[in-house]
C-alpha cells in the first residue's frame, strides 16, 4: 500500500487526538506509565552503546541516537501514551473536536504517568547494579550534569527543537501502513535529535534521577525541576506549535 500523504496523516492525526482525548484515566496512566519506562529504557540502551566508543563523537551519538529510538518504537508499536507525542493533539483541538479541558486533563495524567514509569526505571536499573556492572556510571553521571548544567534558555530551546523531531517522527509513522513503515520512519529523527543534543522531558526524568539515585550525581532536587519545566515547555512549542498548529494551518483550517 502507498504512505498516506501529509494531508491524510493530519486527518488520521484528529482522529487519533480525539480518541485520545476520550480515554479513560485508568487507560491514560497505564499507557503513560508503560511509555515512560519505554523512553527510559531507550535511554539506558543509549548510555551503553555510547560507553567506551571509539568511534568518535559524531559517529558514536549517531549509533547511540538509534540505539534510543527503541523507546519511541515501543511507544508506537506496543502501545504507550507519550507526553511529548501527544502535543500533536493541538491539530484536533485547534479543530474544535475537543475542549482544551479535555487536552489538559489527557496532558496531566500523561506527563504524570510518564514520570512514575521513568522512576521506576531508573530505580530498578539502580538496584539491577548495571551501571556498575557495565562500568556505565561515569557516562550516566556526565548526561546527568550536564542537563543540570544548561541555561533556562539553553533547556527551552533544546526542547522545542527535540519535539519537532519527535513529533515528526510520530508524524511520519501515521503514513505508513506496516511496522516495519513505523519503525524506518521514526529512526533518523530520533536519532538526529539525540545526537545533536536537544532535550526530551520525559527521557530526563529518568537520566538525572537514575544518576542521583545511584549516588553518581549530588542530589539537585530543583535543578532537575528547572530543567524539566524549560524543556517541557520547549517540548510544547516544538511539538504543538511548529508541527501541529503548522500542519493544521496547512491542511484543517
Amino acid at each position: 500500500m502507498e504512505a498516506r500523504t501529509p494531508a491524510q496523516i493530519a486527518e488520521r492525526v484528529a482522529t487519533i487526538g480525539l480518541a485520545k482525548s476520550q480515554n479513560t484515566t485508568r487507560q491514560l496512566a497505564l499507557l503513560a506509565l508503560m511509555a515512560g519506562a519505554f523512553i527510559a529504557l531507550g535511554a539506558l540502551f543509549y548510555t551503553l552503546v555510547i560507553s567506551d566508543s571509539s568511534f568518535g563523537a559524531g559517529p558514536t551519538r549517531l549509533i547511540g541516537g538509534l540505539a534510543f529510538s527503541v523507546g519511541l518504537v515501543l511507544v508506537l508499536v506496543a502501545g504507550g501514551e507519550l507526553f511529548t507525542g501527544n502535543t500533536l493533539m493541538v491539530l484536533p483541538w485547534l479543530n474544535q473536536d475537543f475542549t482544551l479541558a479535555a487536552m489538559m486533563r489527557n496532558w496531566t495524567i500523561v506527563y504524570a504517568g510518564n514520570l512514575v514509569g521513568a522512576l521506576m526505571i531508573a530505580a530498578f536499573v539502580v538496584q539491577s547494579g548495571v551501571l556498575d556492572s557495565a562500568n556505565l556510571s561515569t557516562t550516566a553521571a556526565a548526561m546527568a550534569q550536564a542537563k543540570l548544567d544548561l541555561t533556562a534558555t539553553e533547556a527551552l530551546f533544546r526542547g522545542i527543537l527535540c519535539n519537532m523531531l519527535v513529533c515528526l517522527a510520530v508524524w511520519m509513522s501515521y503514513a505508513a501502513h506496516t511496522v516495519t513503515g513505523k519503525v524506518v520512519a521514526v529512526l533518523l529523527p530520533i536519532a538526529a535529535f539525540v545526537a545533536v543534543g536537544f532535550e526530551h522531558s520525559v527521557a530526563n526524568m529518568y537520566v538525572v534521577p537514575v544518576a542521583m539515585f545511584e549516588g553518581i550525581v549530588a542530589y539537585d532536587v530543583l535543578g532537575f525541576l528547572r530543567n524539566l519545566i524549560f524543556v517541557t515547555l520547549g517540548n510544547i512549542v516544538g511539538g504543538g506549535v511548529l508541527v501541529a498548529g503548522v500542519y493544521w494551518a496547512v491542511f484543517q483550517k
